[in-house]
C-alpha cells in the first residue's frame, strides 16, 4: 500500500472506520482522567474514591473495543498477512507511545524528587533499570530494585501501561489462537471466560470487591488482569463477527452520557456472601458495553463537525491515556503534601491538570507518534500483500 492514512483507531487499513466508535474511545479516554483525579483525593486523605467510582470501567470498554476492531480490521486479512507482519504493524501502533509514556514517567518522577510514596529515595540505578525496561516493556514486580515508587505497579514510571501489556497478551492470543475458531467455538470461550469472570467478580476472589485487577504482578492479579482483557476482547470479536447495524440516531451522545451514567454509580458495599459492587461491574461489562459497542458500531456521523470531533476523540484517545498518568503522579503529591482532599478546594488546579492532559496527548501525537509510525511503517516495509 502506498497511500496510508493514520489515525488512534489504525493505521495502513483501507477498510472505512467506526467514526463513533472512535469517538466514543477518545471520550471513556477523558473520563479515566476525571477518574485519577478523584483518585488522587482518595490517595491524599488514605480513604476510598467517594466520586465517579466506577470510572476503571473504561478499561474494560477499551478492551471490548479493542476486541472488535482487531477482529473487524484483520479477520478476512490472513491470506495476506503474515503472523511477522500483523506483530510489526501492532508494535508500530501501539508501542512508539509506550517509550514516550516511559520517557515523560521518568522525567516526572525525577522532577518529583526521585522518591517513592514512603518519602524514601530511590537509587538512581534503579531508575535508569526502571527506565529501560519500561521501554521494553518488561514489567517489574513488587519489591524489585525498579519497582521505584514503592507501591507494587507493574510500570512504576507509568503506572496504567499494565493495561497495554495485557493488551499485548490479546494481540499475541488472537493472532496464534482465537482467529482460528470458528464463530460457534468463540461463542463457547465467551461463555466460559464470562462464567469465570462471574465467579471472580461476585465471590470477591482478589479481596478488593472490585474488578481493579491487573496493576501488579501477584497470583490474583496477574490472573485478574488476563481474565479482564480476555473476556471483553473476545466478546468485542464475536460483536463484530456478528454485527449487522440499526437505525439509530444521536447515539453518540447517548452513549457519552451513558458511560458517563454507569461510571459515576457509587460504590456498593458487599454482604457477607456476595461482592454486591461485582454483580453490578459484570452487568456494565456483559450488557451496558456490548450493547453501547453494537449502537456506536451502527451509528453514523452526520455532518463534518460531528465526524472531526470523533476523529479528534479518537487520536488522542491512546495519547492521552498514556500520557496523563506521569503528569497525575506531580498532582497526586502535591495533593499529599498540602492534605487537599476535594474538587471544590483545587478546582483551579485540576482545569489546569486536565488541559495540560490533553494539550501534552495532541503534542505526543502529531510531534512524535504519527512521524514516527510513518517512519517505521515505511523502513518496516508494512503493508497489505496484493
Amino acid at each position: 500500500m502506498s497511500n496510508l492514512k493514520f489515525s488512534s483507531a489504525s493505521y495502513a487499513d483501507t477498510k472505512p472506520h467506526y467514526h463513533i466508535l472512535d469517538g466514543l474511545r477518545g471520550a471513556a479516554a477523558l473520563m479515566v482522567v476525571w477518574y485519577h483525579v478523584f483518585e488522587g483525593f482518595a490517595f491524599a486523605e488514605g480513604s476510598a474514591i467517594d466520586v465517579f467510582n466506577h470510572g476503571y470501567l473504561a478499561v474494560d470498554f477499551f478492551f471490548m473495543l479493542s476486541g472488535f476492531v482487531i477482529s473487524y480490521a484483520y479477520d478476512d486479512r490472513w491470506n495476506k498477512m503474515s503472523l511477522g507482519d500483523f506483530f510489526k504493524r501492532r508494535l508500530v501502533r501501539l508501542h512508539p507511545m509506550i517509550v514516550m509514556g516511559a520517557i515523560i514517567g521518568l522525567t516526572t518522577f525525577l522532577l518529583q524528587g526521585g522518591v517513592k510514596w514512603d518519602g524514601s529515595v530511590t537509587p538512581m540505578s534503579g531508575v535508569v533499570v526502571a527506565f529501560l525496561l519500561t521501554c521494553c516493556f518488561i514489567p517489574a514486580w513488587p519489591g524489585a530494585m525498579h519497582e521505584v515508587r514503592g507501591n507494587g505497579e507493574m510500570f512504576p514510571l507509568n503506572g496504567p501501561a499494565w493495561s497495554l501489556f495485557f493488551e499485548y497478551i490479546g494481540n499475541i492470543c488472537y493472532a496464534l489462537f482465537i482467529r482460528r475458531l470458528s464463530t460457534k467455538a468463540l461463542s463457547w470461550l465467551v461463555a466460559f471466560l464470562g462464567v469465570i469472570y462471574i465467579w471472580f467478580a461476585v465471590t470477591n476472589v482478589s479481596g478488593y470487591e472490585m474488578i481493579g485487577v491487573g496493576w501488579t504482578i501477584d497470583t490474583v492479579n496477574f490472573f485478574g488482569g488476563f481474565l479482564r482483557m480476555m473476556f471483553p476482547f473476545s466478546l468485542g470479536m464475536l460483536l463484530a463477527r456478528n454485527f449487522k447495524p440499526m437505525k439509530v440516531r444521536g447515539i453518540f451522545w447517548i452513549a457519552i452520557v451513558a458511560l458517563f451514567g454507569l461510571f459515576s454509580v457509587p460504590f456498593f458495599p458487599s454482604t457477607e456472601s456476595v461482592c454486591v459492587n461485582g454483580i453490578y461491574e459484570m452487568f456494565c461489562i456483559m450488557v451496558a458495553f456490548p450493547l453501547l459497542v453494537w449502537l456506536g458500531a451502527s451509528g453514523v456521523t452526520s455532518d463534518k463537525t460531528s465526524t472531526g470531533v470523533c476523529k479528534f476523540l479518537g487520536d488522542i484517545s491512546y495519547p492521552l491515556y498514556i500520557v496523563h498518568y506521569p503528569v497525575m503522579y506531580l498532582f497526586y503529591a502535591w495533593l499529599i503534601k498540602n492534605q487537599l482532599y476535594a474538587l471544590g478546594e483545587t478546582w483551579q488546579v485540576v482545569a489546569c491538570v486536565y488541559t495540560l492532559n490533553v494539550v501534552l496527548a495532541f503534542a505526543a501525537l502529531k510531534l512524535y507518534d504519527e512521524p514516527v509510525r510513518k517512519w517505521l511503517t515505511s523502513k518496516l516495509k508494512i503493508g497489505m500483500k496484493k
